[in-house]
């Protein structure tokens, strides 16, 4: 128990010198998110967005990964969704690029990109990216709320489909059934 005082306190004065974050940055740390808002020599404590207040040992925050969101002067958006295989890649990708164009906080000195990642199970996956202006997590979500609404908009207006996943159900051992043939077989039955 004495170890974990001692490393914690250690810890606290080496994030207090080297200062990876300070009180009021957005910071990702030990699978937790949100805004420091004090380390003293135990602990750091960080409010999520739920509002949540979270104690993460000293030890821990300067052993582990920290992601701070604040320190960047701008932040990017990474949008994936997906096309189906029926539907023109290259036409898909210019209706999701100009979807883009008028996007909430979206910094227009960066063109947004689109790059397509992997043929999935029902889709040809790709990935939307685009800058914001600035790194604050509310530009974030309207951002990306917004390039949401109008991508799905956008490929409703050009014909463009967002598949749904597909489930193929298998009701025999050899799995070369329809769904419909036990159906078919029971109204032989009843009609006979």
């Amino acid at each position: 128990a004495f170890q974990d005082i001692a490393e914690n306190f250690i810890a606290g004065i080496l994030l207090s010198i080297r200062r990876p974050f300070t009180d009021g940055d957005l910071v990702e740390t030990n699978g937790f998110f949100g805004r420091i808002e004090d380390v003293d020599l135990r602990a750091t404590h960080l409010r999520t967005p739920q509002g949540q207040l979270v104690r993460i040992p000293n030890g821990d925050v300067y052993g582990g990964a920290i992601t701070n969101f604040s320190q960047a002067d701008r932040r990017r958006v990474d949008l994936e969704c997906g096309v189906s295989y029926g539907d023109d890649m290259e036409r898909a990708a210019e209706v999701a690029l100009a979807a883009m164009d008028g996007v909430a906080g979206r910094d227009p000195q960066w063109d947004p990109s689109l790059f397509y990642t992997e043929f999935g199970g029902s889709s040809i996956n790709f990935v939307v990216q685009f800058w914001l202006e600035d790194s604050e997590q509310g530009t974030f979500l309207e951002a990306r709320s917004d390039a949401m609404i109008r991508l799905k908009k956008a490929f409703d207006e050009h014909d463009v489909g967002i598949p749904f996943s597909t489930i193929t159900l298998d009701f025999t051992e050899a799995g070369t059934r329809t769904l419909d043939e036990p159906l078919k077989v029971l109204e032989r039955q009843v009609r006979a």
